[in-house]
């Protein structure tokens, strides 16, 4: 059997006496698309905000690749190779494209101790070549994220995730308040992840979506796991009855 790129083993979390997780035991495959949903408070973000850095469990262990991790902050999420796409906070609208493709991970042409000049050519260079990877087309680097529509932004985080070699990618309500056609966009770069063996965690409200570009479906209700079945063998109904 294949090593689950990402396993989670018993976890527990516990806010000020409500019990947000029961006990979640979740093996995610490498290369696989999941399809995580659940009712506000069903435990979803809790679980994504754990394996991002945000929040750590109470009881349980979590693996990376058949190896137990520690995750005691986002940035120890990011050097393991998990990358979260919040719905809200993924840009910083004031800056350009570049400098949010490469925000906390910027380039330097020189450095003394940790202090340096930004390399911004090399940043403006990769950042077209790392756009132009998800099929994303906008006309310069330099332009301000806040100018860019919200399938646009979408696609730029993709970009910065598939650049820094993301192994596990955790969209959160990627595809929220977007028209049609850029919620296609995005589901459409979803599917594509997986040609490239990224592993996505697709986080939703919209059962369409996550039919359209999962192979497999989480359900969460009260902190925990209620369903867990291939796409193929499950339906839009059975879910939403399980919620």
């Amino acid at each position: 059997m294949t090593t689950p790129i990402i396993e989670t083993r018993n976890l527990h979390k516990w806010y000020s006496g409500v019990h947000a997780l029961k006990g979640v035991s979740l093996k995610v495959e490498p290369g696989q698309a999941l399809g995580l949903v659940g009712d506000n408070g069903a435990g979803k973000s809790t679980l994504i905000n754990i394996l991002s850095g945000l929040h750590q469990q109470d009881e349980g262990e979590i693996l990376l690749e058949g190896q137990p991790v520690n995750i005691r902050n986002p940035k120890d999420s990011m050097r393991l190779g998990i990358e979260t796409i919040y719905q809200y906070n993924s840009m910083v609208p004031l800056m350009t494209i570049s400098r949010n493709v490469f925000i906390g991970r910027e380039p330097l042409k020189w450095s003394i101790g940790g202090f340096g000049i930004l390399d911004e050519r090399k940043m403006r260079e990769d950042s077209v070549k790392a756009i132009a990877d998800v099929d994303l087309h906008l006309r310069s680097p330099d332009a301000l994220v806040g100018e860019l529509s919200g399938g646009q932004r979408q696609g730029v985080a993709i970009a910065r995730a598939m650049h820094f070699k993301s192994k596990v990618m955790i969209l959160d309500e990627p595809t929220n308040h977007l028209s049609v056609k850029e919620t296609a966009k995005v589901i459409g770069f979803v599917q594509g992840l997986k040609a490239q063996g990224v592993t996505a965690i697709f986080i939703s409200h919209n059962m369409h979506h996550v039919f359209a570009c999962c192979d497999r479906i989480v359900a969460m209700a009260l902190g925990q796991i209620v369903l867990d079945k291939p796409v193929s063998e499950t339906s839009i109904e059975e879910v939403s009855e399980m919620l």
